[in-house]
C-alpha cells in the first residue's frame, strides 16, 4: 500500500510518498505522475516515508527523471529513507539523480 500526497506551488510539484513503492503500487504513482507533471519546471519526490522500494519503484523514479529531462525541468529525490538510500546507492542511481 502507498499513500500519495501532492503539493503544488506555482511551477513546482512535490509528490510525497509513504509506504511501499513496489510492483503493486508503482502503477498508481506513475499514473499520478503522468497526469500532474504538465506545466511544471521542478518535480520533487519526497521518499522519506518509503519503507520498501523494488525495481518497479526504481523504474517509476527513473520515469520521473526522464520526464523532467525531456522538458529541461529539474527532478529531485528528497529525504530518501535509509532503505531507499541504500537501494539508490547499490544500483548506482545516486550518481544519476539529484538527491537532497
Amino acid at each position: 500500500m502507498i499513500d500519495i500526497k501532492e503539493s503544488r506551488n506555482g511551477d513546482v510539484l512535490e509528490i510525497i510518498l509513504t509506504g511501499r513503492l513496489d510492483t503493486n503500487t508503482a502503477p498508481q504513482v506513475e499514473t499520478v505522475l503522468k497526469e500532474d507533471v504538465k506545466a511544471i519546471n521542478k518535480l520533487i519526490f519526497d521518499l522519506s516515508g518509503i519503507t520498501y522500494i523494488s525495481s518497479a519503484g526504481l523504474r517509476v523514479v527513473l520515469v520521473a527523471h526522464k520526464l523532467m529531462a525531456t522538458t529541461r525541468g529539474k527532478f529531485i529525490v528528497k529525504n530518501p529513507s535509509s532503505f531507499c538510500k541504500q537501494v539508490l546507492e547499490a544500483t548506482g542511481m545516486d550518481g544519476v539523480l539529484t538527491i537532497e
